[in-house]
């Protein structure tokens, strides 16, 4: 019989609620477990891992949103308990089935399992935070800090992959990319609080898929600090992933110049807001909103930066919000030509510059979010990252 993600899941939901009313060994509780086993079963014929996550009302297979279960109780369930994403490696036993889901289980109603057993069983069920390394277990404490290790590694490649597909075939793979912004999303709620997950830069050649990640969270973050929908988070959080695709029209070398950029490379340079903006108009889907921001993210409130503007005008709400972001992650990283601004002296310029670069009341919503907030980023990457304060050039910002 061919494996159905949502009828796995509807048996999933059941197998727990009779889990929950009735003893083990009733003839009704080991129906629906076996039941929901044999979805399984059937699911890993056809895929061998099946990836499910959970976020907010939507639930995705893989990649594929399940339209038919858009606002499955069962998924704010299993989110607001900590498990976003839920993995099947390897053909599952039935006993190591019924043990996930009494886990699962003790997680929904807060009951205690032992550390003891969970350290004895070997399972080949994973689930949990998505973005979370290493074996997947229940956390016994809330996560306070940004002290939790987290891997984004599959979001940096599908970004990677989305840049190629842009240069290669000049298509923007739109699912994926929002792939990753439900990733980026999850990973930010995967605790008890709010977590800032930012990619710390190892290679420079990579500054572009890290610095894009970093904007996408940064921007959702200050969006849902604002109050907005979770509709408008995600569209300025693809927004802010796609701010600077512009990029691949330009040179390895000088986007990676230790050096001073030369008048020539400069004007390159100051050309990718409307490359981004052509590349995103000309998709099928639509792109609308990330094409504005792409355009106007470099364009200060009071009508400096570039795009330089024949005629002064306002620019739209999401680009304002993205600019501010952009200049915050870039000036926090390290780059060729300098080293990585501190956290005090980063706010420090982005509060000396409102009204001028920023739109002032954006400007002060971020600065007081990331003051609320730095103690819950996440820097992501094998190393920790060192931000020495460094007299780094305003102009080069944002580069």
């Amino acid at each position: 019989m061919s494996g159905d993600p949502a009828r796995f899941l509807n048996t999933f939901a059941q197998a727990l609620a009779a889990m929950a009313l009735y003893r083990d060994g009733h003839p009704a509780r080991e129906r629906a477990v076996d039941l929901a086993y044999q979805q399984v079963q059937d699911l890993q014929a056809d895929t061998p891992r099946p990836l499910f996550t959970f976020l907010g009302d939507e639930v995705v297979f893989g990649r594929m949103p399940l339209r038919e279960l858009k606002a499955w109780d069962w998924g704010k369930r299993l989110a607001q308990a900590g498990i976003q994403r839920l993995e099947f490696e390897d053909r599952v036993g039935r006993e190591d089935f019924e043990g996930f889901l009494e886990e699962v289980l003790a997680r929904l109603t807060l009951s205690v399992i032992s550390t003891e057993a969970r350290q004895m069983r070997r399972s080949s069920i994973r689930f949990g935070a998505v973005g979370l390394k290493g074996e997947t277990e229940i956390a016994p404490e809330p996560l306070p800090t940004a002290t939790i290790s987290f891997s984004l590694g599959e979001e940096v490649d599908t970004l990677r992959w989305v840049q190629r597909e842009v240069q290669s075939k000049g298509s923007v793979p739109l699912a994926e990319a929002e792939a990753v912004v439900r990733s980026l999303a999850v990973a930010m709620h995967g605790g008890r609080q709010v977590m800032l997950p930012l990619l710390q830069l190892k290679e420079f050649d990579q500054y572009t898929t890290t610095h894009s990640m970093n904007v996408a969270v940064l921007s959702m973050a200050l969006a849902e600090f604002l109050g907005l929908s979770p509709t408008d988070v995600r569209t300025f959080g693809i927004a802010g992933l796609l701010h600077d695709i512009g990029k691949i029209k330009i040179p390895l070398d000088v986007l990676t110049k230790p050096g001073k950029l030369t008048d020539e490379e400069r004007a390159l340079m100051n050309q990718h807001p409307a490359a981004g903006a052509r590349i995103l108009l000309e998709v099928e889907e639509d792109l609308d909103l990330a094409a504005v921001v792409a355009y106007e993210h470099h364009i200060m409130i009071n009508g400096g930066g570039y795009p330089a503007l024949r005629y002064a005008r306002d620019c739209h709400h999401a680009s304002k919000l993205v600019h501010v972001c952009d200049v915050y992650d870039a000036l926090r990283t390290r780059r060729p030509y300098r080293d990585a601004w501190s956290f005090e002296k980063t706010l420090g310029y982005l509060d000396e510059r409102k009204g001028l670069e920023f739109d002032p009341d954006l400007c002060a919503a971020f600065v007081r979010m990331m003051r609320q907030w730095e103690p819950h980023v996440a820097v992501i990457g094998e190393e920790s990252a060192t931000v020495p304060p460094a007299a780094a050039k305003s102009e080069q910002a944002g580069v």
